[in-house]
């Protein structure tokens, strides 16, 4: 053997001599990029010799054949009067497995494959994706048709949709993005994206926020935002901006600003991609709100050899979930072209602000941003005030102080703090969607429609908001002064 031969790789495994055992290493070698396992060779790539290579030579062949249903390539090498056997094994389009279990050779080690990871593999080399399985037992009558109106008015606005898909019904436009099996089953996509109640089907199907102080140990409130992902994101961010986050107050001249502590698109472009890249076999999305700091974790892995450090040059998207991903573009949520990470950091760094970090973590996809004010526009290491987050209260101001201002009496009982978020809750989710409806207000807020319809009631009998237009067709105003 050459010297360049002299060291064990992802393509070259050494044995003194033969064992059945070996044939994991033809399973992890067809299962990953090929190799060749030499036999009659120590550690070091330093030729032994092997006394029974005629033997193997005729043997091997239809043992590797039966046990595995690979063909080998097999030689009888010498060098320096002493025979060694090279197994030379072809990379398979097809999951090879020995005594039921599936290997893959990755570096110079042997790895066998189990749970989500070798489900991922199953389905790679059959050209599947987990999203566009079936989900069994799912039926049409477990879409919700209020989300599905959601997603074509959201796809409208943006422009990737036109006014005729208004006409279409849930199973129609679930058919136009194919997501139906071949068998004409709804696919996992389906159920995730538009489902009266996804975690019945995927249990980890959740966005899960907890508020702690310096460390783990402290842990204030915590909140699990579930129903479908469609409208999660926009539950998520109004979790964030009322409960979590601050959003400072400064002025430019006249005009009041009130801007969320970190980039508010940074960070919807960051929950947009945990929810549509995340592996839903996998843990609850988590996300850590410290008084310095905020972890993300989504389970999924950034795609192999991605690196980070290059996330701002041309790269090739590679959605986790393509029928999810492609959902979210009609609607306008994301872009379809690998630009999620670059658009963050170029908005921290517009903003002055250190970039977050992004590392794979524990099967998963972890993001650290750093949470610290700004003074005369750049970082303080002094920690965001948790306690005041309640004066804060909202996402408009304006509206916030419309309520004061129309319903001062009815806002100064035991329970104005609640009333007043929920009141709050409503007019933001009018503000940023006219057409709104009340599903969907009580899904993206987490009541029941009856109070919904109250809350409703009492901004109405108070005009602050009216109705124009039919029930089915209207849409809300909100009465500002």
């Amino acid at each position: 053997m050459n010297n360049s031969q002299h060291m064990e790789t992802q393509t070259i495994e050494y044995k003194l001599k033969w064992e059945n055992d070996y044939l994991r290493y033809v399973s992890g070698f067809a299962n990953a990029k090929g190799g060749t396992l030499y036999i009659g060779v120590n550690d070091s790539g330093d030729v032994i010799g092997i006394d029974d290579a005629k033997n193997l030579l005729e043997n091997l062949p239809n043992k590797i054949i039966n046990h595995t249903g690979v063909m080998p390539d097999i030689d009888v090498l010498n060098q320096d009067g002493k025979e060694y056997i090279a197994i030379h094994i072809q990379p398979s389009k097809s999951p090879v497995s020995y005594n039921g279990k599936f290997y893959y050779r990755t570096g110079s080690t042997l790895q066998e494959m189990s749970g989500n990871i070798l489900q991922q593999f199953l389905l790679d080399k059959m050209g599947l994706e987990w999203d566009a399985m079936e989900c069994k037992n799912a039926t049409i009558g477990d879409i919700d048709s209020q989300a599905v109106s959601y997603f074509i008015r959201m796809g409208i606005r943006a422009g990737r949709m036109t006014n005729e898909a208004l006409n279409d019904n849930s199973e129609t436009t679930l058919r136009n993005l194919k997501l139906f099996t071949q068998d004409d089953k709804l696919t996992n996509a389906a159920i995730l994206l538009f489902g009266k109640d996804p975690q019945q089907f995927f249990h980890t199907a959740k966005f899960r926020i907890g508020r702690f102080g310096v460390d783990d140990t402290d842990l204030i409130h915590q909140d699990e935002i579930t129903g479908n992902i469609i409208q999660m994101a926009e539950r998520v961010m109004w979790k964030l901006r009322n409960d979590y986050l601050t959003a400072p107050i400064h002025y430019e001249g006249m005009q009041r600003i009130e801007e969320l502590e970190i980039p508010e698109e940074a960070l919807r472009e960051l929950v947009y991609n945990a929810i549509v890249h995340r592996d839903y076999r996998g843990a609850n999305i988590q996300m850590k709100v410290y008084d310095t700091r905020i972890w993300f974790w989504n389970a999924g892995n950034l795609p192999q050899n991605f690196d980070i450090t290059k996330a701002d040059t041309d790269h090739i998207s590679v959605p986790r979930n393509p029928l999810i991903a492609e959902v979210f573009y009609r609607a306008g949520f994301i872009e379809s072209w690998g630009r999620g990470i670059s658009k963050v950091c170029h908005a921290f760094v517009a903003a002055g602000l250190n970039v977050p970090t992004f590392e794979n973590f524990w099967d998963g996809t972890l993001v650290q941003i750093p949470r610290l004010t700004k003074k005369n526009g750049n970082q303080d290491n002094n920690p965001l005030n948790y306690q005041d987050l309640k004066t804060q209260l909202s996402a408009n101001e304006d509206l916030s102080r419309l309520l004061h201002d129309k319903l001062h009496d009815k806002l100064h009982d035991k329970l104005h703090d609640k009333l007043h978020d929920k009141l709050l809750g409503i007019l933001h989710l009018i503000d940023a969607d006219e057409s709104v409806t009340i599903p969907e207000i009580s899904a993206q807020l987490g009541l029941k429609d009856r109070m919904v319809k109250e809350y409703i009631k009492l901004l109405r009998d108070n005009r602050i908001i009216h109705r124009e237009g039919s029930r089915k067709d209207g849409h809300w105003v909100i009465d500002k002064p």
